[in-house]
């Protein structure tokens, strides 16, 4: 391996020592690169050794700039000398050494573990984190139990996701050091609040970031379901587009109809008022209490949940998962609803009950359905309202678009370094209001 002895462009005079240039954490199985950059360096598990054909170098830096090597399974960050200057300014004698010996003495870093891998703005941000040393699950694929116990052993903070389970078994297997939680969600029912209250444990979340990209999902979920495009696209490729029909793939409109939204908070509200150019006649609402300011910009009124289902033409669920919405959505609801009424849900899987939700489709009780959510994620291939033609199902996109997946990593990183250095979280989750 090529030493990199070039000085750094941020710290005139920092050089990278040769003892610095590979580290191979304690579990590690399989050869270690380490690429330095000014400000950090990744240490790359590779599936297997690299060798001089397979490398590259750039003749500033005398680095591998390229390699075909497989990809990695895990990374480190981990700052490196390049961090402080070395002190060559200072004059021989007993202060030049003690000065090096200083430069040279460890750091006490803080261990960092992330689930899966990121959008680079996050990935940025805990690259450049100083006082923190980060793993990272470096797969789009869920971490396996074992690999997800192993590295939040010892760890002082976590960046997880909403599929990762954090409940008291891992918060035992994490220990003491834990301090700090940070999700890539809005939703936080994939945390054991209660255990993670009980230990002191800090959680930050993403709200907000996410709003319009859901919203806009919505109403594109909506569209899709009530003029049944996917009927027509799938009508198109299999050659049933023959001739023109009049009453062919007939769907329903939004014009002068009422729209019922189930939880007016910022999501519904966004909702709401894409919906309204649409020319939709009356707008209702549900939730723990009226919002009369919020429901001011639509007219919208407030309703209970019975009321909501017998009188809308089309109802979005936009609430929150919580035990008195668990369930909400259940044979009662749907025989209330009208027979050409569609009903949509973003929010969360538990809310609706799939079987009562089946039964209303099949038997015609209801027109159809859209779903970005479901219980369980993802939804096996072989579950009945797969079945049929009236009922649209997502894979849990609502946020999936390129600048909200980013500004959501970036967001989860802040509130994880702020939250292991003791300051105020761009988004904490206030667990004593809980």
């Amino acid at each position: 391996m090529r030493p990199w002895t070039r000085d750094c462009p941020l710290f005139p005079g920092a050089l990278i020592p040769q003892r610095h240039e590979a580290h191979t954490p304690p579990h590690a199985k399989t050869p270690y690169r380490v690429t330095v950059t000014p400000c950090a360096r990744a240490v790359t598990a590779q599936s297997q050794p690299r060798t001089p054909a397979r490398e590259a170098t750039s003749p500033r830096t005398s680095r591998p700039a390229h390699s075909s090597v497989g990809p990695p399974t895990q990374v480190w960050f981990r700052p490196g000398p390049a961090l402080f200057p070395r002190p060559t300014s200072v004059p021989p004698g007993p202060g030049r050494r003690l000065a090096f010996a200083r430069w040279m003495r460890p750091v006490q870093l803080m261990k960092v573990f992330v689930t899966r891998r990121i959008p680079p703005e996050g990935r940025a941000v805990l690259a450049r984190a100083a006082d923190c040393e980060v793993e990272q699950w470096d797969s789009d694929e869920p971490i396996p139990n074992e690999g997800l116990e192993r590295g939040v052993a010892g760890a002082h903070g976590l960046l997880c996701l909403l599929s990762d389970r954090v409940d008291k078994r891992l918060l035992d297997v994490a220990g003491a050091n834990l301090k700090v939680i940070s999700t890539l969600s809005v939703g936080v029912d994939h945390l054991a609040l209660d255990e993670i209250k009980k230990r002191g444990i800090r959680v930050g979340y993403t709200p907000d970031v996410l709003t319009d990209a859901t919203a806009e999902l919505a109403v594109s979920l909506l569209l899709s379901t009530c003029r049944r495009l996917p009927e027509a696209i799938e009508e198109v490729k299999n050659g049933g587009w023959t001739s023109w029909k009049p009453l062919w793939l007939c769907g329903y409109g939004l014009t002068h109809s009422t729209v019922g939204i189930i939880g007016l908070g910022r999501i519904g509200q966004a909702i709401a008022r894409r919906l309204k150019p649409f020319g939709v006649q009356r707008f209702l609402y549900t939730g723990r209490q009226p919002r009369p300011e919020d429901a001011a910009e639509f007219q919208a009124e407030f309703v209970s949940t019975p009321e909501l289902a017998a009188q809308s033409d089309f109802i979005v669920v936009a609430c929150s998962l919580t035990p008195a919405t668990k369930g909400l959505c259940n044979k009662d609801f749907f025989q209330k609803m009208k027979e050409t009424a569609v009903f949509v849900n973003i929010s969360r899987g538990e809310v609706v009950n799939q079987d009562d939700l089946y039964q209303a489709l099949a038997s015609g009780q209801i027109a159809a359905a859209g779903l970005d959510v479901t219980t369980p994620e993802p939804l096996p291939t072989n579950h009945p309202l797969l079945t049929l033609k009236n009922c649209v199902i997502l894979p849990h996109i609502g946020s999936a678009t390129h600048r909200t997946r980013n500004t959501m990593s970036l967001l989860a990183a802040n509130n994880l370094l702020a939250g292991l250095r003791g300051e105020p979280m761009p988004s904490e989750l206030k667990l004593t209001q809980l």
